[in-house]
């Protein structure tokens, strides 16, 4: 994903950016990021700097960070020329190996093959921000704010909307772009959970990730599938003898059909799992020793 802007754009080889050429959508994103003036704004890939000279318009200070030290050139002397210059940082470097600076919002306009890892990034950076508007490839955004049942709900949308409120604020043709790009787009807004859930996350995506290798299947077939029922095994022995615990007595893959039959699992589906869904059978496994980490 790249950055929007109120000015011409260029098209930028080196990443293969598709520049925002409609100033009315640049407008919109500004809009509904509901920017405050007292505001830290992270941009992240703002490219020439055109959304970034609308941020600054808003912020009390835009931080960006681009990977392409010729942008950074370019921004940097842009912003220079104008009345924003004491307000505008800019940070040279790969946003997914740097430590992200404070800020209180993310807006940006990112290049779409950092979407997912970025989206993480974001959802565990300390101290909590107050939200993310971000432009994605359209169903990439439709995987983030999928509801159970839908055809995009999948682990992406699940692990994100365990840790933030996930909205789809703007569709954005790609027609919009120069040059036009294949796909079309979609702005996304991205609210961190606060406070942020107690649970062990690692212990979570272990379980949805069993849960959408076969998304349509049941539950119940999907813990009786050889590779599932012995690496649960192995998790369960090292536990029992790290607690000093014997061996248990009863077959392994016997007590994991147990507890799916008794606790109505069985008839469960990874694709019509809501968050309490997998919230009580992550509980039901490990009030009997099963875990997913």
């Amino acid at each position: 994903m790249e950055g929007p802007s109120f000015h011409t754009f260029e098209f930028d080889k080196t990443k293969g950016q598709h520049i925002l050429k409609n100033p009315m959508i640049v407008k919109a994103i500004i809009d509904k990021s509901a920017i405050r003036s007292t505001d830290i704004v992270l941009e992240i890939g703002p490219g020439t700097g055109n959304l970034t000279m609308g941020l600054l318009e808003k912020a009390k200070k835009v931080i960006a960070i681009e990977l392409d030290p010729r942008m950074v050139a370019e921004i940097t002397k842009r912003v220079r020329a104008s009345p924003y210059n004491k307000n505008f940082e800019v940070i040279c470097g790969d946003v997914l190996h740097i430590e992200l600076p404070f800020f209180d919002i993310c807006v940006s306009n990112i290049p779409y093959q950092i979407s997912s890892p970025l989206v993480f990034k974001l959802l565990t950076h300390r101290p909590i921000f107050r939200c993310a508007v971000l432009m994605f490839q359209r169903e990439f955004a439709m995987r983030l704010v999928a509801r159970p049942g839908s055809e995009f709900y999948c682990r992406l949308s699940c692990n994100t909307q365990l840790l933030a409120r996930v909205d789809h604020l703007l569709k954005v043709s790609k027609n919009n772009f120069r040059p036009p790009p294949k796909v079309e787009s979609s702005v996304v807004r991205i609210e961190p959970r606060n406070p942020v859930p107690e649970m062990n996350f690692t212990e979570w995506d272990g379980f949805v990730r069993i849960c959408f290798m076969r998304k349509n299947k049941t539950l119940g077939a999907i813990f009786k599938q050889k590779s599932i029922v012995e690496m649960l095994e192995k998790n369960y022995v090292l536990l029992r003898e790290a607690n000093g615990e014997g061996p248990d007595m009863e077959e392994f893959k016997v007590k994991l059909g147990k507890i799916v039959q008794d606790f109505a699992l069985n008839d469960l589906r990874g694709n019509k799992m809501d968050l309490d869904d997998i919230l009580n059978a992550i509980a039901v496994f490990n009030r009997h020793g099963i875990h997913f980490a």
